[in-house]
């Protein structure tokens, strides 16, 4: 007989890697999908190969990721994605974030919760006053009819996720790990939690959470997909799911009602503009000068990039603010014209944590629904507001408790994955329950937890992001997208996920491939430093500055000597630094012909998979 699945595996344990490892940047001609998930990947994968173009794919990833890693995405939370089109050279965006419930105002939560007038608080994670409708679904049905290729149906794209849910996959390390940490909070957060766990005679009520190598199923999660995929919307928003969903939330003391989950049917995803910062600080128009197809020579105008990020509620701004900061500091001679052999460096990773406490001090307080309060978000990156926030940034120790500015007075637990296809087009896609499984309550019979995502609203009546009826809070999860400056070509599609380091990874990886020279995947397998990052250690306006182990002792001794609160993070708590994926895109010059090049982070179970 054969040797059973734990055969593989060592002993479980919090060790993050074993040995040192590598990766190489994988390419393609044809089209690329990069995420966390090898089985999900191959769901995008097989999209691609039935006709379907990068955002069909993305669509068929994320349905597959809530299959394979449920501890960190799924239906039951919500999405943003951009998308460049090749054609029009135009990046779209689509936000795809649900709201708090009709009758979720600020009185009726500070009541549930207990908080007495003039009481401080915030809502819990694991509370079901955390939940906010789901806003992936619609999402998911939006950007397949909005940027997707009209040759595959949304039937045709659920299936391979349906397929795993049906007759099972095996579970990665990493995930396994996940899921064992939240067991217990999933066995009590709802009646429903076995549901999410795989089935064991032998174990605690015959359930418990599933381990490397094992096969889970979860035919209940693809019974869900199968309605939207015939259904639409109205497969969610209306009917069996929504009336679970509802159930389950008001029998644990909840507010959402099936109005709400109509409301954002009839809704939608919101069609926005998204919003960049043009950079061309460090070299760069020098570093693309001989890398422009056809010469760039003297004629070129203008040579640099340009970020573009999610609008708010999202937090994308955070990263083109930090930018902008370090963009007008090396105006102003503040900070030097780094080397490659600068990156990572104490006095380089003084200039980027302090760019990003100057950046978030900012969006912590004018980062909420543009919809319901006005949010100034060109007049935080524009060059004047930049350079005044910059002049905060003292190069010979780390700054004190930061505030927010005026710009007004001057005129405002996830995955990431990306998908590109032969037609040169490529989608930057982010999907989250917020943290971990979410709340882990589980709607009976429909495979999937609900997010917490609301616990993100401010409880203070005078603060922008404070709770209301039919409102969405400050979102933490962004996807990124970078064009060249002189003719609006694709650079990449990229993204970290995983709280508010998000912003944090995109500054870092962006600026590793810019300053450092490094490669897609080079860029992802840098350590990386965090300032907290609000969800399992303190607050993003924490003064402590989280290392990740790997970075070199120099470095470590010089932040300190800075005045930086230095915490080294270790083994598998190194998930704090965010999973990311990039795809970049170039052409030989001699054939020319389009290549995707792609990289994958070596802290998530997944890598880049060509077409």
């Amino acid at each position: 007989m054969p040797l059973t699945t734990p055969s593989v595996f060592p002993p479980p344990s919090k060790a993050f890697a074993k040995f040192p490892s590598r990766r190489s940047v994988v390419h393609s001609t044809k089209g690329i999908v990069s995420c966390t998930q090898p089985l999900a990947a191959k769901c995008g994968i097989d999209v691609l190969e039935a006709g379907g173009n990068c955002a069909d794919a993305a669509v068929a990833v994320a349905a597959g990721l809530n299959m394979t890693e449920p501890c960190s995405t799924g239906i039951g939370g919500d999405m943003f994605c951009l998308f460049y089109d090749a054609k029009t050279k135009k990046v779209s965006a689509l936000n795809g974030s649900g709201r708090s419930g009709g009758k979720c105002t600020l009185e009726r939560i500070r009541s549930s919760l207990g908080l007495k007038d003039g009481e401080s608080g915030r809502i819990p994670m694991p509370s079901v006053h955390a939940v906010s409708v789901p806003g992936a679904a619609a999402g998911w049905v939006d950007t397949v009819e909005r940027f997707g290729s009209g040759k595959v149906s949304l039937q045709q794209i659920l299936a391979p996720a349906i397929e795993l849910g049906e007759k099972g996959f095996p579970v990665s390390e990493g995930v396994a790990h996940f899921w064992k940490k939240s067991e217990a909070q999933i066995r009590t957060a709802s009646p429903n939690g076995g549901e999410m766990l795989k089935s064991d005679p032998s174990a605690p009520d015959g359930v418990r959470a599933p381990n490397a190598g094992e096969i889970k199923k979860n035919p209940t999660l693809a019974q869900t997909f199968r309605a939207l995929a015939t259904e639409g919307k109205k497969g969610f928003y209306t009917g069996r799911i929504a009336t679970e969903l509802v159930k389950v939330v008001q029998d644990l003391g909840g507010h959402l009602e099936l109005d709400d989950l109509a409301h954002h049917a009839e809704t939608g995803s919101e069609p926005v503009e998204a919003i960049s910062l043009k950079f061309r600080g460090q070299n760069i128009a020098q570093t693309l000068k001989d890398n422009v197809l056809g010469g760039g020579g003297d004629e070129t105008p203008d040579l640099g990039l340009e970020l573009w990020e999610h609008p708010p509620n999202g937090q994308g701004i955070v990263a083109l603010m930090a930018l902008g900061v370090l963009q007008e500091l090396e105006r102003a001679g503040t900070i030097p014209t780094w080397r490659p052999a600068d990156f990572n460096s104490a006095q380089y990773l003084h200039a980027v944590i302090e760019a990003l406490r100057i950046a978030f001090a900012d969006a912590s307080w004018f980062v909420t629904d543009p919809n319901v309060e006005r949010v100034p978000s060109a007049s935080l990156v524009s060059q004047p507001y930049l350079a005044e926030r910059a002049a905060l940034f003292n190069p010979e120790k780390a700054s004190d408790i930061l505030h927010h500015g005026s710009p007004a007075l001057q005129s405002s637990d996830t995955v990431y994955f990306a998908a590109a296809d032969a037609g040169g087009n490529a989608i930057s896609f982010i999907n989250s329950n917020y943290g971990g499984f979410g709340t882990c309550i589980v709607p009976r019979g429909c495979g999937f937890t609900l997010q917490n995502r609301a616990a993100n609203f401010s409880l203070d009546a005078g603060h922008p992001n404070v709770l209301a009826p039919r409102k969405r809070p400050y979102h933490t999860i962004i996807p990124a997208a970078v064009t060249n400056l002189h003719d609006g070509s694709l650079h990449s599609v990229f993204g970290v996920m995983g709280g508010f380091m998000q912003p944090q990874g995109h500054v870092q990886v962006l600026l590793g491939q810019i300053v450092g020279g490094l490669s897609p995947q080079q860029a992802l397998d840098a350590p990386r430093v965090c300032i907290g990052n609000g969800m399992d250690r303190g607050g993003v306006l924490d003064r402590t500055v989280y290392v990740e182990e790997g970075m070199p002792a120099e470095t470590v001794e010089g932040l300190r000597k800075l005045g930086h609160k230095v915490e080294i993070v270790t083994e598998m708590e190194r998930a704090q630094f965010g999973r990311g994926q990039i795809i970049r895109w170039s052409v030989d010059p001699i054939e020319n012909l389009g290549v995707w090049s792609a990289g994958s982070d070596p802290r998530g179970d997944g890598a880049a998979y060509p077409l």
